[in-house]
């Protein structure tokens, strides 16, 4: 029997069905066509966050930042290489807190940036700062399997 995951595509929100052995073959949307896995982290909004947090049976590690915020800046090369290297274990977002203050207002996000770890629509994990990408890989591991 086929293990399945529920992988919400990048390009359109459509829920994708994938066999869990499948998931390195770079399989695509079966609505749009296009990749499932971008390599790099997705935006997330108001409008789309509770779908890509609730449907999608991966792992999705949010990065709270803020476009004014140094540390923030900083981060964002250290995501863009773990979205790289760690699709498709779990998918790796971003939500600007400064356009999407529902968001950040709801899961309380008082420092930025902020990282948070969901999976099964709960969040597992949070961490403030900045971190390099050994640090980061060394932190999910302790919630996840990497």
């Amino acid at each position: 029997m086929t293990d399945f995951v529920h992988v919400v595509s990048p390009h359109d929100g459509a829920i994708n069905r994938v066999p869990r052995d499948k998931l390195n073959a770079n399989p695509v949307c079966g609505k749009s066509g296009k990749p499932l896995f971008i390599a790099h982290p997705l935006e997330l909004t108001d409008a789309n966050f509770q779908r890509y947090i609730t449907r999608s049976d991966l792992p999705v590690l949010v990065d709270f930042w803020a476009p004014w915020c140094g540390p923030c800046r900083m981060m964002a090369p250290v995501l863009d290489e773990a979205a790289k290297t760690l699709e498709p274990q779990l998918l790796i977002a971003k939500v600007n807190t400064e356009n999407e203050a529902v968001i950040s207002q709801q899961f309380g996000i008082r420092s930025i940036p902020t990282l948070a770890l969901f999976q099964g629509g709960r969040e597992i994990a949070r961490m403030s700062g900045a971190l390099q990408l050994p640090q980061l890989k060394q932190w999910l591991s302790q919630h996840i399997s990497l």
